[in-house]
């Protein structure tokens, strides 16, 4: 059995104002009508022999990955959340190690959930070659033939041919992995035709790479096991021991196996990857108009050409723009020359440095019932549009520094207010003071909106006394 373990962190810096550190780009649909977390498990959709996905990511992003599931009708082997990020090899040790102590040996399949990949047909044949040689013991890496001088990327250097394995004979051994090189030693590299760019996508066995990495760097496998076995199941999801797993050495695969192993193999692949790491990115692989502009949103060009302009909430109108990209959200809008992208890493360290909230969330905030829109704040009053789910409940809670006007504008809702349980319908209304405890339900079958008018001294999420949660947050998770 092929069992996909999906790697579902990062922050995706270079994505902003789009990506932000509470909503990366993996959760985003950027490419199409499906975020990257969930086009990377529909592409293994026909692929015999696949289970249950497993998906690794960290506590903050724990209820959107479930949601995002549920949407896809996919149901997850398991969510693991890791409390602090150690990079890849500890998060492919617990994997390896639940599916152990679940009795299997399943084949792993190792996959980032912000790559696009642009044939599925290609990409799962690769997939079938490294299956084979996984099986007769190899560790696979798919390195990516390149189709340009790339600078962005890792290098593996292709050794020679391995022993065919069944029908499959693209396999080579690995040379030598290379850090990312300049532009001219990347030129070089692909004129060779004998490197190709390192993807992050593996394929083995679960108790070889555990025996390798047991091998190779035994204290991440000791805190692993530490971690799992003190680790507690929460609803959908698995935690891992916070204590054993921040004790954990970070380190990727690539350096604490890869590298040192006489079982690694490479099989290239050909099948339009792109990891979507920059705007320049997306302009490569988006549809482009007859004056070579991608275009998303509300957008207006007059004399606009080799650019991408991307509206979230409002209309963009251009006159005269060449290689730029455009990008607006309902809070922020970015603006950079297409050769200057990569430079947004440093744009977004700099706002963090001036601790601005648009890098961390934007107006929309997803919570495990439903999504909270900012529409308008002032002194002593905001304005939120609540929208939940049917069947969400939010926390029974109160505040102390506030107080909330609810009007209901599409659905039902079941409301208790202290003491009382009532039902709101369309365009009635109800008022919840300061230090009175309070809950929201849509007990109907399509999504509850209503209009929430805050007003008091202060509005910060850590205002929220949890008295019950249906979803296990408790204080800590104001921001959930």
């Amino acid at each position: 059995m092929i069992l996909p373990v999906i790697l579902a962190g990062g922050s995706g810096t270079r994505l902003w104002p789009l990506s932000r550190a509470l909503y990366p780009k993996q959760l985003i649909s950027i490419v199409d009508q499906h975020t990257m977390l969930q086009n990377t498990i529909l592409r293994l959709d026909g692929l015999d022999g696949v289970g249950d996905p497993v998906v690794i990511c960290n506590d903050e992003y724990r209820f959107m990955v479930a949601e995002q599931l549920r949407q896809i009708g996919i149901k997850a082997d398991s969510i693991i959340l890791e409390p602090v990020g150690r990079n890849t090899a500890p998060a492919l040790a617990v994997a390896a190690i639940r599916a152990l102590d679940k009795g299997d040996d399943p084949v792993l399949l190792i996959l980032p959930a912000d790559h696009h990949i642009q044939f599925a047909d290609k990409f799962q044949r690769v997939l079938k070659a490294g299956y084979e040689h996984a099986q007769a013991g190899r560790l696979i890496t798919f390195g990516i033939v390149p189709e340009k001088p790339e600078t962005g990327y890792g290098y593996i250097k292709m050794g020679g041919p391995l022993p065919s394995v069944s029908i499959d004979k693209s396999a080579v051994a690995i040379a030598a992995f290379v850090e990312k090189p300049d532009l001219e030693t990347a030129s070089q590299y692909v004129a060779s035709k004998a490197y190709c760019w390192n993807s992050g996508m593996f394929m083995f066995n679960a108790s070889q790479v555990l025996e390798e990495l047991e091998t190779f760097v035994p204290d991440i496998v000791a805190s692993c096991r530490k971690a799992v076995k003190n680790g507690k199941s929460d609803l959908d999801f698995f935690r891992l021991d916070k204590a054993a797993f921040a004790a954990c050495p970070s380190d990727s695969i690539d350096y604490a196996v890869m590298e040192k192993t006489e079982n690694g193999a490479m099989v290239p692949m050909a099948a339009g990857w792109n990891d979507l790491g920059s705007w320049e990115a997306l302009w490569q692989v988006g549809k482009k108009d007859d004056a070579d502009n991608v275009v998303k949103g509300d957008v207006v060009l007059r004399d606009v050409g080799d650019s991408y302009l991307h509206a979230e909430s409002r209309l963009i109108a251009a006159v005269g723009l060449k290689d730029h990209i455009v990008v607006e959200t309902s809070d922020a809008v970015m603006i950079s020359p297409r050769n200057r992208v990569q430079d947004v890493k440093g744009l977004v360290d700099e706002l963090k440095a001036q601790n601005r909230e648009e890098t961390r969330t934007h107006k929309r905030v997803y919570r495990p019932w439903g999504t909270v829109d900012q529409l308008v704040a002032g002194t002593r009053f905001q304005v939120n549009r609540i929208t939940v789910k049917s069947g969400g409940v939010l926390s029974l809670q109160k505040h102390f520094n506030r107080s909330e006007h609810w009007i209901v504008v599409k659905g039902s809702a079941l409301v208790t207010k202290g003491d009382e349980q009532f039902v709101l319908k369309e365009d009635s209304s109800t008022y919840i003071s300061t230090g009175i405890a309070h809950r929201l339900e849509n007990p109907g079958k399509i999504p509850l909106e209503i209009i929430e008018v805050q007003t008091g001294s202060y509005f910060g999420e850590d205002d929220i006394t949890r008295l019950e949660d249906l979803y296990g947050r408790h204080r800590k998770d104001y921001r959930l």
